[in-house]
């Protein structure tokens, strides 16, 4: 494979993506220094997965350190890296995998900007321990003069009309025309035909989610849609090492960015390449973001409480 420079030449020359098939550290020695504004990836939890080997902890973070000292290499001194991860857990003893990474990044002198929570409202169940239902996204920047464009992810302020009650701005409106922060918890909550907090929840990729395919931990295009916006402006290279079914490229792609992906499955590789063609033709349906979830009402039939349970209601009942 030919390297690039800065300015994607090599790549590109047909469409604004590349996803190649190939060992994550391998292929990233191929790229130029400071060629990549984002690197916004997932990579295996060492949870015993078909597409990864399960390893000993200390075994498995040695073998992702090669990686992370590449990909440090070719980001920009304005760029940003996004590493979304979940929890190993083993015998029952869970293990937040943020907390491993973070000193590694921090040996290759990247500064954390948010440890940002992605809530989502179905997960793995437990019997003995409370239900899993959320992940973090590290976000680390290589310098201090970083791309952030907030007003390109502001999300509807609560209180538009709020205003400033004391002091030299007394009266003026205390908020921003085009919204608030979106923070760095990811919720929302659709409540009464309004937003509540501004914040997203973002549905992972179950069974009835519109972007399935036959990856078993494939995150949603929505998940990569803020990053994209907020870390990188129209042009710049979007860099997934462990592509998948190519959420990221999508996500970036579809703002106007160029991407790159490589991932060690063929199958997935392959996957990923129609949904980036899909993409280009306007025939790929992802969930559009920002979409408020769905929240049942006592009418609807599978929110009703079955009255094979009326029993434990009214012992719930009766504790209140």
């Amino acid at each position: 494979m030919t390297a690039y420079d800065s300015k994607g030449n090599g790549y590109f020359s047909e469409v604004p993506f590349v996803l190649e098939h190939d060992d994550a550290t391998n292929f990233t020695k191929n790229l130029s220094d400071g060629s990549v504004q984002l690197v916004v990836t997932s990579p295996p939890y060492n949870v015993g997965k078909s597409y990864e080997r399960r390893l000993s902890m200390s075994a498995y973070i040695a073998e992702r350190k090669p990686l992370i000292g590449e990909l440090v290499r070719v980001l920009s001194e304005r760029g940003s890296i996004c590493w979304e991860v979940g929890n190993y857990v083993h015998n029952g003893e869970v293990l937040p995998l943020d907390i491993c990474y973070y000193e590694i990044f921090k040996e290759f002198g990247l500064k954390l900007r948010n440890r940002i929570v992605w809530h989502f409202g179905h997960g793995l169940h437990a019997s003995k321990r409370f239900s899993g239902r959320y992940e973090t996204i590290l976000w680390f920047t290589k310098t201090d003069d970083y791309t952030f464009n907030l007003d390109d992810v502001r999300v509807p302020s609560k209180y538009p009309s709020k205003r400033h009650y004391k002091g030299d701005k007394k009266g003026e409106l205390s908020g921003n025309p085009l919204g608030k922060n979106p923070s760095d918890f990811w919720d929302v909550s659709w409540l009464k035909d309004e937003w509540e907090g501004g914040v997203w929840e973002i549905p992972n990729v179950k069974a009835n989610h519109p972007e399935k395919t036959s990856h078993p931990c494939q995150f949603p295009v929505e998940l990569a849609e803020r990053c994209v916006l907020a870390l990188t402006n129209e042009g710049d290279v979007v860099f997934d090492p462990y592509a998948g079914v190519a959420s990221a490229l999508i996500a970036a792609v579809r703002h106007g960015r160029r991407a790159i992906g490589v991932d060690l499955c063929e199958e997935y590789v392959k996957i990923g390449r129609e949904r980036l063609s899909r993409l280009l033709s306007g025939n790929l349906v992802t969930r559009p973001m920002g979409r408020p979830i769905h929240v049942p009402t006592q009418w609807e039939k599978t929110a009703q409480f079955p009255i094979e349970w009326m029993p434990c209601q009214r012992k719930a009942d009766v504790v209140q």
